[in-house]
């Protein structure tokens, strides 16, 4: 799942230890398996982090400066919600907007074996908690 959040809280979505904790919930909300975290604060502003996960990995790159934050949330099995991550890590960035677009990966293309791609499965913009149709 790619996710794109704005209006977020600029002081969280700058605030290191905060992002490293919502990342890190959010893998836990997601019923996955944590492995790693590594994160980095930029001077002057913006965290960028990873969350390993048994089943793949959340990431982050923040942009206080604009209210914005782009994640991905990379999981495989049955096991794993992306989207109560996704939706944890939503509201803990206090984003008034969110476009996730789901997607496939990992699949192999007809007709040529071993290569695999990809496909978009959904794409949905929310604001304020309501799906807005475009």
């Amino acid at each position: 799942m790619v996710v794109e959040v704005s209006g977020c809280n600029p002081d969280v979505l700058n605030d290191l230890d905060r992002v490293k904790e919502i990342l890190r919930e959010s893998a836990l909300q997601a019923n996955a398996e944590i492995l790693e975290l590594a994160f980095h604060h930029f001077a002057p502003q913006g965290v960028s982090g990873v969350v390993v996960i048994s089943e793949s990995h959340l990431s982050i790159h923040t942009w206080p400066e604009y209210g914005y934050a782009a994640l991905d949330v990379y999981t495989c099995g049955e096991k794993t919600d992306p989207w109560r991550a996704m939706e944890y890590a939503a509201e803990k960035f206090e984003a008034t907007t969110i476009v996730k677009t789901e997607i496939a990966r990992g699949q192999e293309i007809e007709g040529r074996p071993r290569v695999y791609g990809h496909s978009v499965v959904e794409t949905e913009v929310m604001r304020d908690g309501m799906a807005v149709v475009s």
